[in-house]
């Protein structure tokens, strides 16, 4: 159940082709279904205006298929996070083939072009190749959740030419995604050449003093640019989710 449907709902029950009982029953529904190990929020998007999303790492794949064939049932889309190709192989057998990117690891059930509900573009800025997998995450939950995404790949500070090439994007876009691992400087360069909101994702990409992302992750947090705020370690998705609230405002 989400707003959208609500809303037809009721202009339904307004033009007299749903009967008040009907829609009493529809809406009374619980806003949640129990599926083995789980309990599925259906109601989310119609609080929280963006769908329940499933986290795959520690659920086995038969849990996954039960939350996916739960969602589809309650008439939703349905988007899942950090899901191997094995599992999304077994999902497929469970409940019919989705959307699978092996880069990102998401998989989506869902119309292959979703409706553009946000005001403008969300820019993704991923600093180097081996950020990629992260961006590609926050890239492909963007569009999901219906934004116009902008990809700039390998611009980190290392060569900064390659970033400012680019400034018509970076200036065009409502919201900004810069990720980066090593010593996470990409964030503060480009909250100094905007004046819109930047989500820093640091990820878990360096060498030895980069502690998995720790390193980036503070030097993230401890940005100058007033701009800049921070999601956790290799959160493509938090970052993709914050940013289309934003977008839609």
């Amino acid at each position: 159940m989400d707003r959208e449907r609500v809303r037809r709902l009721l202009e339904g029950v307004q033009q007299g082709d749903v009967s008040l009982d009907d829609a009493l029953e529809r809406i009374a529904r619980l806003p949640f279904v129990d599926v083995p190990g789980a309990r599925v929020d259906t109601h989310r998007a119609l609080r929280a205006g963006l769908p329940e999303v499933i986290y795959a790492p520690g659920k086995t794949p038969d849990q996954i298929a039960d939350i996916v064939r739960a969602i589809r049932d309650a008439g939703q889309d349905v988007l899942a996070t950090r899901v191997e190709s094995d599992v999304a192989g077994h999902v497929a057998e469970r409940v019919g083939a989705g959307d699978y990117d092996e880069k990102s690891r998401l998989l989506w059930y869902g119309p292959a072009e979703p409706p553009l509900l946000g005001k403008g573009t969300i820019a993704i800025i991923c600093a180097g190749t081996s950020d990629l997998p992260v961006a590609s995450e926050a890239a492909g939950v963007a569009r999901r959740f219906g934004n116009k995404v902008e990809v700039l790949t390998d611009v980190g500070v290392a060569g900064l030419h390659r970033l400012l090439a680019s400034s018509d994007v970076l200036r065009s876009a409502r919201v900004l995604i810069a990720v980066a691992g090593m010593e996470g400087a990409l964030p503060s360069v480009v909250g100094g050449l905007v004046d819109k909101p930047v989500i820093a994702v640091p990820t878990s990409v360096g060498y030895g003093a980069a502690f998995g992302g720790v390193a980036a992750l503070l030097g993230m947090l401890t940005s100058c640019a007033s701009n800049v705020t921070v999601v956790n370690i290799d959160n493509g998705f938090g970052a993709a989710y914050v940013a289309t609230l934003i977008n839609r405002l």
